[in-house]
């Protein structure tokens, strides 16, 4: 694949979403001959402003937490998407304060208002809420105070 194939893969790839590079590189590596060639136009793209890791893990968190995935979860996504760890936790650190009301919601949407009266029920809740990528801390806060 020469240069201006490369790039016009690139270009499509970029077209229809965000992609990391790592994302890139793995889409592409088989049908590139030369990694110098793949890295060095993934290079010049994030210099052109049109590639770009931060802005794939600000769109990512977004968009998780739209769906009600917790922050645990969604960094383990993006770990394995290739995204470095200080862009993943400036990512998830935006989004700080905004964590316990989505647990909330989550808990509410799924299991009505309320806490729920014994303990199996109580882990029943706290596994499925973990599952979705919520602290464990978070999720005692949740049903064993009076916030829910």
């Amino acid at each position: 694949m020469d240069r201006q194939a490369l790039e016009q893969a690139l270009m499509r790839l970029l077209a229809a979403r965000e992609h990391t590079r790592a994302e890139l590189r793995g889409k592409l590596a088989s049908r590139c001959a030369e990694p110098q060639l793949l890295e060095q136009v993934i290079d010049e793209l994030r210099e052109r402003g049109l590639q770009s890791d931060g802005r794939f893990a600000e769109q990512y968190v977004s968009s998780r937490m739209r769906r009600g995935f917790g922050p645990l979860r969604i960094r383990r996504e993006l770990q394995e998407r290739g995204v470095e760890a200080p862009l993943l936790e400036a990512s998830l650190d935006e989004q700080d304060a905004a964590w316990f009301e989505l647990l909330r919601e989550i808990h509410r949407r799924k299991y009505g208002a309320g806490l729920p009266g014994d303990f199996k029920e109580r882990a029943r809740r706290a596994r499925f809420l973990e599952y979705r990528g919520f602290p464990a801390e978070m999720i005692r806060r949740l049903l064993w105070s009076e916030e829910a």
